[in-house]
């Protein structure tokens, strides 16, 4: 799949405002810091479609984006380690489920993961909870560049241990890079793909 026009549409705190559901939704969530934003507009072949921060936790509101005229890429707030008020994280959390739950459009949820760490509890939990009300979703590693070859695989296997102490096979998954554009063509393709399914 190629991306050639990628539209901002808006930015929500209420999902009953969201866009009308007659489109198909791709979602982006992950823990604070795992690179989404770099990763969306590295998939969207813009600089700044969705907004970078040094700090964690800048995506606050679920953002829609409108692809090729076809689909809709979403940008989910972060959880994890963002520094804002415990009341704020609430908010958070209650917005991303009150989406998840509600959006009859959405096809795929990536759940972002940072290739350089072990599982961690909040990702493992969120996925279990994914699958216990049957949320189609796939993970997307991020950061490969930043490891060897060697300790990306031991990463990936280490990771796929853990999931398979809770799940029977490994759900889709990708493996990328947003300095590199590694895993873009498989990303875009697995959307082009499951688009073609749901039209058939």
């Amino acid at each position: 799949m190629n991306i050639n026009t990628a539209e901002f549409v808006m930015s929500n705190s209420d999902v009953k405002k969201c866009p009308k559901q007659d489109k198909p939704e791709f979602a982006f969530i992950g823990r604070s810091n795992v690179g989404k934003s770099s990763l969306i507009n590295m998939l969207t072949n813009h600089k700044s479609l969705a907004k970078t921060s040094a700090k964690p936790g800048k995506t606050q509101l679920v953002n829609h984006f409108m692809i090729n005229k076809e689909w809709y890429l979403v940008d989910l707030p972060g959880y994890g380690f963002a520094k804002v008020a415990k009341s704020t994280r609430q908010r958070f959390s209650k917005l991303i489920f009150n989406y998840i739950e509600s959006r009859e459009n959405l096809v795929t949820l990536f759940v972002l993961i940072d290739v350089r760490h072990e599982p961690q509890a909040k990702d493992t939990e969120f996925m279990e909870w994914l699958g216990i009300n049957e949320i189609p979703f796939s993970i997307i590693f991020t950061k490969a560049d930043k490891l060897t070859k060697r300790n990306l695989a031991d990463n990936l296997a280490a990771y796929e241990k853990e999931m398979l102490e809770i799940w029977e096979e490994m759900p889709p998954f990708f493996v990328s890079s947003s300095n590199s554009g590694m895993g873009k063509e498989e990303i875009l393709d697995y959307i082009h793909n499951t688009m073609n399914t749901l039209q058939e």
